[in-house]
């Protein structure tokens, strides 16, 4: 690692295979705390670049443990996180609204860093069991059209950063990876980013796979759509800006969108929503990336359909009984 960081210190990037190496080496649990939290912190200083990106996802993939789900199609929706928001858990119950609306999910997450509760701390709340056991996964599946994906349990690199990261208590470029790693490897993705720059980084190394994607943007920094400004969306085909009255109906406000203070209130507000108890706001706010995500995995043309079908899957209550469903396979 001196020999990294002194290279780093003197203002120079990893080659793709130098971060690719490193990476492999995090995951061998080769360095100390120490080390881990003086190489992080360089990247707290300045940008990571698209070879130091892909480097690290490339080791990221080729040790993780794989899940294979029988070329069973299935789309992810996830931010990176890190955008100082302190939002619900917004990216998760969509998950289960497109779930609801018969598409297949397999959602990637850990635990929250520089917020008070991630994906992982709110479902391990609400009696979500994690396992890497491909059995099980593939039997949520097919019952409830829905598995979640503890990411330390796949990665052993992640898992291994864990303290530190938790630590330090701030964004660092591990929230980048997480995305970009889903060890299912889902054929769509909907990737909210807290920034342009690294909506173009995604953008670019997205193309070089099949995946099919939508990545979004929130002008005023969201890694969602939170319909507080306009969004930028980015797929294949291009780019976009659409409005919060075109996404959502309507402009909402950023206190609308808390998640609480703890753990319990990011949990609270998350089945009071799921029981059709939430207020206008948060209820916009996910049947909207609900709808982008069904619009990126239907091949809909036009968005008011996919928004219809998210509507469909909440008010009906299926977004509820693929949630009912999961936690029941839990026993």
């Amino acid at each position: 690692m001196k020999k990294i960081l002194n290279k780093l210190f003197e203002h120079k990037a990893l080659t793709r295979e130098e971060a690719r190496q490193v990476m492999l080496d995090i995951g061998k649990g080769v360095y100390n705390d120490t080390e881990l939290a003086a190489f992080i912190t360089v990247y707290l200083m300045r940008s990571i670049t698209i070879d130091e990106l892909s480097g690290f996802r490339d080791a990221l993939l080729e040790i993780c443990l794989p899940v294979s789900l029988h070329d069973t199609e299935t789309i992810d929706i996830v931010g990176t996180g890190g955008d100082g928001k302190n939002t619900f858990n917004i990216s998760t119950l969509s998950c289960f609204i497109v779930a609801g609306a018969g598409y297949k999910v397999t959602k990637h997450g850990n635990y929250g860093v520089s917020s008070v509760s991630g994906s992982s701390n709110v479902m391990e709340t609400l009696g979500y069991k994690f396992s890497s056991d491909e059995s099980k996964l593939k039997r949520e599946l097919d019952a409830a059209g829905i598995c979640f994906l503890h990411a330390p349990l796949f990665h052993p690199a992640l898992k291994v950063v864990a303290g530190v990261r938790r630590s330090m208590g701030l964004r660092t470029f591990f929230n980048l990876l997480g995305p970009l790693v889903n060890p299912a490897r889902p054929k769509y993705q909907v990737i909210g980013v807290y920034n342009p720059e690294i909506a173009r980084y995604y953008n670019y190394l997205l193309q070089q796979n099949d995946t099919q994607y939508c990545i979004v943007h929130t002008m005023d920094g969201y890694d969602e759509i939170s319909l507080t400004d306009d969004a930028k969306l980015i797929n294949r085909k291009g780019e976009q800006i659409m409005s919060p009255e075109a996404l959502g109906k309507r402009t909402v406000f950023a206190h609308d969108l808390s998640g609480g203070n703890t753990i319990e209130d990011a949990a609270k507000i998350f089945m009071n929503i799921l029981n059709g108890n939430g207020t206008w706001s948060q209820n916009a706010v996910v049947l909207a990336n609900a709808a982008v995500a069904i619009q990126c995995i239907g091949n809909i043309p036009v968005y008011n359909d996919a928004y219809n079908k998210a509507v469909e899957s909440f008010e009906s209550g299926n977004a509820k009984k693929v949630f009912n469903q999961l936690i029941s396979l839990q026993s």
